[in-house]
């Protein structure tokens, strides 16, 4: 929770400056303390649609311990679903149409799997722009992952996502920008981030859209940027909420397509991601017969080193959502803010 500007102490100015939240007295005696309600736009393809799920919940629920969180699942039509998936989506997921009268605080929108050329060929395009469109007019602020942080350059912005010449999956080092930005309080400065895709908007792209890069790997792409008023669209390329083991699964599957030929070229490991010590049983097992795939023995051999920052840069964006948002869930600022300024960001530096 926030500190209170409770005394003179010129620290507290300098705190602002880093990008800590601090409450004058009057904030903080205006303030109630209430439950936030978190939708979670789940476009995950059906063998990733309740991994999603635990993997996004998990990182709310790892967040500030006196909040308490409501999150409220849905998806949109125009996706192809299996019976099991489409059972699941029936018994545990709200309508749209109860969430625009119900209200959110903040929106998580996932990735999604995609079979044209281009997003907008896709089905779940014109569904996907009304969320879009209502979020952005009730919503604080809109988290957005891989697949959607690509459509919704392209809606806002004119970025073309472009084809990369070899695939970004593995697990890279990355490093913030030091802005003095809310979503960088008190992380670490060096630290890994998964990768799955073959497309990316660059860096240069969204610096000639205005927006805020955060964070970027050494390898120059983008993680995490910002909408240009610093607070009401966040744009991830990487995958911070993956679980140890999610791209070990990635991995199984793609070889069982080779192995059935249904892929020609043997996939690759994933960079940086494999010790040696799993390289070896993967070397043992595709020299062999290949039996049962060793997936339990390679999972006692990964490491997570990303899931700390990815907490933090979480826990600090629902931080930020709680200070600016209405009581009102239908709301999506508290009186006094300014919409094209939420942050006060304007004026600060962009590099």
């Amino acid at each position: 929770m926030p500190l209170v500007e409770n005394a003179l102490l010129p620290v507290f100015a300098k705190l602002r400056q880093e990008g800590q939240v601090v409450l004058t007295q009057d904030q903080a005696l205006r303030q109630d303390i209430r439950a936030l309600h978190i939708g979670l736009l789940n476009m995950m393809p059906d063998p990733a649609l309740e991994a999603t799920e635990r993997q996004f919940l998990r990182l709310i629920g790892s967040c500030n311990q006196i909040a308490q969180f409501y999150v409220h699942p849905f998806t949109l039509p125009g996706l192809p679903r299996g019976p099991q998936a489409q059972n699941h989506l029936e018994n545990y997921y709200e309508s749209f149409e109860a969430i625009q009268r119900e209200g959110l605080d903040a929106l998580i929108v996932t990735g999604a799997n995609v079979s044209n050329p281009r997003l907008e060929q896709e089905a779940f395009w014109q569904p996907l722009l009304e969320v879009v469109r209502w979020a952005e007019a009730n919503v604080t602020s809109i988290l957005c992952s891989c697949l959607s942080s690509h459509a919704l350059l392209q809606h806002k912005y004119g970025l073309e996502r472009r084809l990369l010449a070899k695939k970004v999956w593995g697990v890279y080092a990355h490093r913030s920008t030091r802005l003095p930005h809310p979503l960088l309080r008190d992380i670490n400065t060096r630290f890994d981030v998964p990768h799955s895709r073959w497309n990316e908007v660059s860096r240069q792209q969204m610096d000639e859209a205005g927006l805020i890069t955060l964070i970027e790997s050494s390898q120059g792409h983008v993680h995490l940027a910002v909408s240009p008023d610093g607070c009401r669209i966040v744009y991830s390329q990487g995958h911070p909420e993956y679980d140890a083991n999610s791209l070990l699964k990635e991995y199984k599957r793609d070889l069982g397509l080779y192995l059935s030929g249904q892929l020609k070229v043997r996939p690759p490991f994933p960079e940086n991601y494999f010790p040696p010590a799993a390289e070896e049983v993967l070397a043992g097992y595709l020299e062999s017969e290949r039996g049962d795939f060793p997936e339990s023995e390679l999972e006692a051999l990964l490491d997570n080193t990303w899931g700390d920052t990815g907490r933090a840069v979480f826990n600090n964006w629902l931080g930020m959502v709680y200070q600016l948002t209405h009581l009102d869930r239908n709301k999506p600022f508290a009186d006094g803010i300014d919409p094209e300024d939420p942050i006060h960001w304007k004026g600060q530096p962009k590099t």
